[in-house]
């Protein structure tokens, strides 16, 4: 793809399919994510058949980081981020979003782990699509799942376009993978495009088999569909396969003909239920979170919302909540209707259409859409409220006996839930992100509530210094029979970390009833942001602890990122390129400052506007001069450079400030360079240095 996409129909029309696509691929791998890499036999053994999620069975957390879902929604950027989107143009979202050995992928090492394999082959200098080659990596590496499990979004991005869904989908593929496994890959995001306009399967199959050349995909497919049309019976298919296409025929630890093989199976063997589809991908073993994650998405394009309701409740337990893990590290604590307008807004820009405008981060404008809002936990008093649910309008949160000593009580996370550092060689991924709420915001609530109506409240969830969560309201307001506005300056909380943002209804009588949460919005970088030193932060705690929440909050790509005893924390990374963020995309005008040590380095400072950690603007020294630069993948373009009085070890004061086009850079409190540049208009801030450290002591960003 190498020239601007031309204008077709609208895609506004299939928010919802694509919404119940986005659905589809998040409750399928977490049905299947608990049971990954158990057996055939253990998986029968112990629950017959899965056909619901078996987390709180296996004393697991539902809401988990996955590569399926992290790659699917991560790698998709290169569509925000480019006006032309091929192999090269994805290759290089790999390099800036995945920080290597702790997001996205499995990290399973060189000719072990094949997206490992490829990020190593894009790292030392080999492009897209060589690094994912067969001549590069050979077969058993090449022709592994991979692709097909980060592939959803390219055909939820092209309704009624399986040609374009598939161009976008090979070029994607071919980043980590070769032959066969781009073929299927290709194929099923052909069929999730199609998907939109057509529901029955065998006339999708026969479409996406029309559009992709692949003689030995049509031959698996094939075999699929005979066996499949000859019984009723799943398990004979499923037997079939494990004969013919298991494990033990390929050489490779999870091969795309076994696995593409278990799709197709699921896919007519469930006929139109999307229950029974992901329940038969699950139960048959071998990828379950990938190859469930497939038939979710796809068959939730194609039989919507309807189809995701026709069974068990799948919905309410997620409350559209997943975690997109990459350097972008902002947007890591996000939701199913927040993906599909992003979705949305990069499919329309990329057809030359207006895309939509920015909605209220909290809009429940999808149909059944709680985006991660759920009655709020340990508030301390009863909690009065019965149901919370999709209204049309909005939120609705019910209550029965609100009174004194009771609390209607809702909440949503800012940030992820704390949990143990990944084991070392296995896919149990980390948490790895920023809050998405930070004090000194402004929150703005809309609520409508009826005649008889209750106090309401915002407040928030912070981690206090032993890591414990305390809550902070703000003051209440005496609803009025309409629609109120509620809005609120979240305080400063010594920089801890906030963890939930939530509304919280009281009442001095008795009361029943219902309000409708309409929306719940900030935007834009904090007034005010400010973090001491370390020990002030983790107050009653070794001095020497390395691992706290409110570090947590930055993501680094930096090989040592440490609490500093004496100073905030130290930044130390021996080549180009260690950089530490925090904040989310929609910080665009502000500044950041610390005062820093400048041990020996290449170069260090600030960063500012970062979406990821190879796309910023930084404010370093060099030696004897300060440079305002522009990070762009591999190039750094010098865009203004000044002497200044420094040397090896010293301490300054650095402020780098970002408003509209003009970047100013401030050394020991005098702006010192100034330079007009239009690449980046928002990001995330913070630190990097170059073959190096520093130590950074204090940190703020403040609006401008």
């Amino acid at each position: 793809m190498t020239a601007a996409i031309a204008k077709t129909n609208s895609i506004l029309p299939h928010t919802e399919r694509i919404y119940a696509g986005v659905l589809g691929k998040i409750f399928g791998v977490y049905l299947g994510r608990p049971i990954e890499g158990w057996t055939y036999d253990r998986i029968r053994k112990e629950f017959g058949e899965v056909d619901y999620y078996v987390s709180e069975r296996l004393g697991v957390p539902l809401i988990v980081p996955d590569d399926d879902i992290s790659g699917t929604f991560v790698f998709f950027r290169a569509l925000e981020d480019n006006r032309v989107l091929d192999a090269r143009t994805v290759g290089d979202a790999w390099l800036n979003y995945i920080v290597e050995n702790k997001t996205v992928l499995w990290f399973g090492g060189l000719a072990r782990s094949t997206e490992h394999t490829a990020f190593l082959r894009l790292a030392s200098g080999i492009p897209a699509p060589e690094s994912g080659s067969i001549a590069r990596n050979g077969p058993a590496m090449a022709e592994q799942i991979g692709a097909q499990i980060f592939i959803d979004a390219w055909g939820m991005a092209n309704p009624g376009d399986p040609r374009r869904a598939i161009e976008m989908a090979r070029a994607a593929a071919s980043v980590s993978h070769d032959v066969l496994a781009v073929d299927a890959a290709a194929f099923v995001a052909g069929m999730e495009a199609q998907a939109f306009v057509e529901r029955d399967l065998d006339t999708l199959i026969e479409a996406g088999l029309g559009l992709v050349d692949s003689p030995r995909l049509a031959a698996l497919v094939g075999q699929v569909r005979d066996r499949c049309a000859a019984t009723d019976d799943w398990r004979e298919v499923r037997d079939w396969i494990e004969a013919e296409h298991g494990y033990d025929r390929y050489p490779s630890n999870s091969p795309i003909q076994t696995n593409h093989a278990a799709v197709i199976m699921s896919l007519l063997m469930g006929g139109d239920s999307w229950h029974r589809s992901v329940m038969i991908s699950t139960s048959a073993g071998w990828d379950t979170d990938s190859n469930t994650g497939n038939v979710g998405a796809f068959n939730g394009i194609r039989l919507g919302l309807q189809g995701l309701e026709a069974g068990a409740d799948f919905r309410t337990p997620v409350a559209d909540r997943f975690y997109a893990v990459s350097a972008d590290g902002g947007e890591c604590v996000t939701d199913a209707a927040q993906q599909t307008r992003r979705i949305v807004h990069a499919a329309s820009v990329a057809r030359g259409e207006e895309p939509p405008g920015r909605s209220p981060r909290f809009a429940f404008e999808l149909p059944g859409s709680l985006q991660g809002f759920r009655l709020h936990p340990g508030t301390g008093l009863v909690q009065a409220a019965t149901d919370v649910r999709n209204v049309g309008a909005g939120l609705g949160i019910g209550f029965r006996a609100l009174a004194a000593g009771t609390i209607a009580a809702v909440s949503t996370d800012t940030s992820a839930e704390p949990r143990p550092r990944a084991r070392a060689g296995t896919s149990d991924f980390e948490v790895l992100g920023s809050p998405t709420l930070y004090p000194t915001q402004t929150i703005r609530a809309m609520i409508d509530a009826a005649e008889a109506t209750p106090d309401a409240a915002l407040f928030i969830d912070c981690f206090g210094d032993d890591g414990l969560l305390e809550t902070v309201s703000g003051p209440p307001l005496r609803l009025e029979a309409g629609t109120n506005t509620l809005t609120w300056e979240v305080p400063d909380v010594g920089g801890r970390t906030i963890h939930r943002v939530g509304l919280a209804l009281t009442s001095a009588t008795r009361l029943d009833g219902q309000v409708v949460l309409r929306t719940l919005d900030w935007h834009g970088a904090p007034r005010d942001y400010r973090l001491g030193r370390s020990y002030e932060l983790t107050d009653g705690l070794d001095p020497w602890t390395t691992d706290t929440v409110w570090l947590r909050s930055f993501v680094s790509s930096a090989q040592n990122l440490a609490p500093d005893y004496t100073t905030t924390f130290c930044v130390s990374h021996p080549r180009a390129g260690g950089v530490v963020t925090t904040g989310t995309r929609e910080w665009a005008d502000y500044q950041v400052s610390s005062r820093i040590q400048f041990n020996a380095s290449d170069a260090a400072g600030l960063v500012v506007r970062a979406r990821g950690h190879r796309r910023y603007y930084a404010a370093v020294l060099v030696g004897s001069t300060l440079q305002i630069v522009r990070q762009n993948d591999g190039d750094r373009a010098v865009l203004a450079e000044v002497p200044v009085d420094h040397r090896t070890d010293e301490t300054h004061e650095l402020a780098f400030e970002a408003n509209g086009t003009s970047l100013v850079a401030s050394f020991d409190g005098a702006a010192v360079a100034r330079v007009e540049d239009a690449a980046y208009s928002s990001g995330g801030g913070g630190f990097v240095v170059d073959s190096g450290a520093m130590l950074a002591d204090g940190f703020a960003v403040r609006a401008v």
